[in-house]
């Protein structure tokens, strides 16, 4: 497995990790009734209802040719062979994906997410490792709509790490599922229940309960004054004056520093030189071997010359000074 295989197959793993149905149908059913849509929520001219009678027009494979096309692909690359084993499969798709019709409203774009997702189980299913293709393939294309769904929630992402990828579809499951059962869900027993930070479910709590702000939406400013909100976010640039004394202050660190390395000789000299001051350092070995003293005692000049320099630096310029511009 190359290293994009092992990263990809990684955050399948975190998105398999969360689930927003415990009662999903089973995924090893067969037959066109496994995948049937409630005709009363369709119109004659609904996108589904049109995708679904193409879909039905692809055959259901048997045990046997599923086996046998994706040796084929297998061994000899026979993109048709591929292209049988994708499109049996597309009704499973659909199946999958409507049991995300809560959390996603627009069901054909996690068909397409889930395609994907099972154009890519096709790719990488072994037939020889005995398992059906469907139940490999519903792993691929779960993750891929449950990916989908989670980047597209919101326009602000509200999940990028594992813990946080969990918490969005179990949380408010595992609040339900607790209350049931008489239980307070608080931050404490939800994150020891799922096996995640107790900050991260408080973090994911309130970026549930809020929602999207627009930059551009008014904020009352009082007196019937209203302003963009966007007008008055902090600057994340420092102010004109802040930058001009940092500039001085370097200077004047610059000028004295300058001044101390006239005032050495030997190899407190040359440690300055060529360790302090210059763009590519030598090493502490480098230099011990060029003095005949070894790497510690090299060590120990420069430490000593350091102090050296703080303390000409404070007598030129202040402890003041000196603290503000060691500081991070």
């Amino acid at each position: 497995m190359t290293g994009k295989d092992s990263e990809e197959s990684d955050e399948m793993d975190d998105l398999q990790e969360a689930e927003i149905s415990e009662d999903a149908p089973r995924l090893d059913e067969e037959g066109p009734d496994a995948l049937a849509v409630p005709r009363s929520a369709l119109s004659r001219r609904d996108p589904l209802a049109v995708y679904m009678r193409d879909v039905q027009r692809y055959p259901l494979l048997s045990k046997e040719e599923e086996h046998e096309l994706a040796v084929r692909f297998l061994e000899e690359e026979d993109l048709e062979a591929a292209k049988r084993l994708v499109t049996s499969n597309l009704r499973l798709v659909v199946k999958i994906a409507y049991d995300y019709r809560q959390a996603y409203k627009n069901i054909l774009d996690l068909v397409q997410e889930g395609n994907i997702g099972l154009m890519q189980a096709v790719k990488k299913y072994d037939p020889y490792k005995g398992v059906k293709l469907s139940s490999y393939a519903a792993w691929w294309i779960r993750a891929y709509i449950l990916r989908y769904i989670l980047n597209n929630h919101r326009l602000v992402k509200v999940g990028t790490t594992q813990a946080q990828r969990k918490l969005f579809f179990n949380l408010q499951k595992e609040k339900a599922r607790l209350s049931a059962m008489g239980i307070e869900p608080t931050a404490e027993v939800i994150a020891e229940r799922l096996n995640v930070p107790k900050r991260d479910v408080v973090s994911m709590d309130m970026r549930l309960a809020a929602g999207d702000a627009s930059l551009d939406a008014p904020v009352g400013m009082g007196e019937g004054r209203t302003v963009a909100r966007v007008e008055i976010l902090p600057s994340e640039q420092r102010r004109a004056d802040d930058n001009l004394a940092d500039a001085e202050i370097g200077d004047q660190f610059s000028s004295k520093i300058h001044e101390f390395g006239k005032s050495l000789e030997g190899k407190e000299k040359q440690i300055f030189d060529d360790r302090l001051v210059a763009e590519d350092p030598k090493t502490l070995q480098a230099l011990g071997d060029e003095f005949g003293v070894s790497r510690e005692r090299v060590r120990q000049i420069e430490k000593r010359l350091l102090e050296k320099l703080k303390a000409y630096l404070r007598s030129k310029l202040g402890d003041t000074v000196v603290e503000v511009y060691e500081s991070p």
